[in-house]
């Protein structure tokens, strides 16, 4: 959806995906269980060992291209072909975290909310459209390889005079306050995996807000997200 960039939105809710909108350490569970119980553990951990290589090597999640690699010696497998249906067609839609989908709403009535997402340019729409998200978000979804490099782009889809990102992880949304400043308003999900393991990290600057689950952003007004900005203007 191209944005007209002469009218920007006084406020653009930037919603992370993966253990923020929805339980994605659930689904690799899930994933973990179906390789195990089709090729046995030890192919399972090729798999996440090919996966977790990837990862490091590009810098997000690839699940497919994970899967492609691990077809190595695999090829004759009865199994394999069925590893493409379980992940295109997961119901990622039971993967919602409680009250995702009425949080998007309530953020509506507030400024735009848009999904902002890290991934590959297959799976990761795939899946946002099997949650339901894009229908949610009315189709304001971008997808990028590294969402905190590509925030010049964002403005230009998306301008505004405020953002606010919701994400699980307090190092990336550091990084994007370091960009965007006072016209950023960081909210930190302690959800999920990545959470849990920053829970001692001490990021600068700190995340604006803290939040145990998505489903908190309800009870927030349009003031508990602009006033860092208001104060900031008025120094």
């Amino acid at each position: 959806m191209l944005i007209d960039t002469a009218t920007p939105e006084p406020l653009v809710f930037l919603l992370d995906v993966d253990d923020t909108l929805l339980d994605n350490d659930r689904f690799a569970a899930d994933l973990g269980a179906e390789l195990e119980r089709n090729f046995g553990a030890p192919e399972r951990e090729r798999y996440w060992a090919i996966y977790a290589q990837l990862r490091d090597e590009r810098g997000y999640a690839d699940y497919l291209d994970a899967l492609q690699g691990f077809r190595a010696g695999l090829d004759n497998h009865p199994a394999l072909l069925s590893m493409s249906a379980f992940l295109l067609d997961y119901p990622f839609e039971l993967r919602l975290f409680p009250g995702a989908l009425e949080t998007v709403a309530h953020l509506r009535t507030l400024g735009r909310p848009v999904i902002l997402s890290d991934g590959d340019v297959v799976f990761q729409p795939r899946k946002i459209r099997r949650a339901g998200l894009w229908q949610a978000l009315q189709g304001d979804v971008l997808v990028y390889l590294h969402k905190q490099r590509m925030l010049d782009a964002m403005q230009q889809r998306y301008p505004a005079a405020h953002y606010v990102m919701v994400d699980d992880k307090p190092d990336l949304l550091a990084a994007m306050k370091r960009q965007l400043g006072a016209r950023l308003t960081t909210v930190w999900v302690r959800q999920g995996h990545y959470a849990a393991a920053a829970a001692d990290q001490r990021p600068e600057p700190a995340p604006d807000r803290t939040i145990r689950c998505i489903a908190e952003l309800q009870e927030r007004k349009l003031e508990d997200f602009l006033a860092d900005a208001a104060t900031t203007a008025g120094a």
